[in-house]
């Protein structure tokens, strides 16, 4: 089978898997550990550079870094919390969800174009920094809307 069919399966499935955890996670109450955790778990895939095949160029690093980026807008744009019965919640958004896809659904159509001209190695490490680059500010942006509803419950 081909490697880019089945990693784009495996995004598919990744991306089930985030929305079904998104969806659990507003049920209990949100913490600095949660929020921070994800982005320290991914960053172990940093270890596939050490590979030459995922090794990637200054410019596809930076290519991935601002498109990374540009897509954690809309992450952050649809990630609020709420205080209920004095603990703060993740708010649930139905927008989350169709952004997901909507991004999962892009990065479909580019894998598939950039497949055709880019190493697939390569294009899983710039995927990877793509994704990583979204996950950080995204979460960043969670910690400090986190932060300032629970300086209001101290009060």
């Amino acid at each position: 089978m081909d490697l880019a069919l089945v990693s784009t399966i495996l995004a598919a499935c990744m991306a089930l898997f985030v929305m079904v955890v998104r969806q659990r996670a507003a049920k209990q109450p949100a913490s600095v550990k949660k929020i921070i955790l994800p982005p320290v778990f991914m960053s172990t895939g940093a270890f596939m550079f050490v590979f030459p095949i995922f090794r990637v160029t200054p410019m596809e690093i930076l290519e991935a870094v601002i498109l990374g980026a540009f897509f954690s807008i809309f992450l952050i744009k649809t990630s609020s919390f709420e205080i209920k019965e004095n603990k703060i919640y993740l708010k649930r958004s139905k927008a989350f969800i169709f952004i997901l896809i909507g991004l999962l659904v892009i990065r479909i159509v580019m894998k598939s174009f950039l497949s055709n001209s880019i190493d697939v190695g390569q294009l899983s490490g710039m995927f990877w920094i793509l994704a990583f680059s979204m996950i950080v500010p995204w979460r960043i942006a969670m910690y400090v809307k986190f932060k300032k509803l629970e300086s209001k419950l101290a009060i």
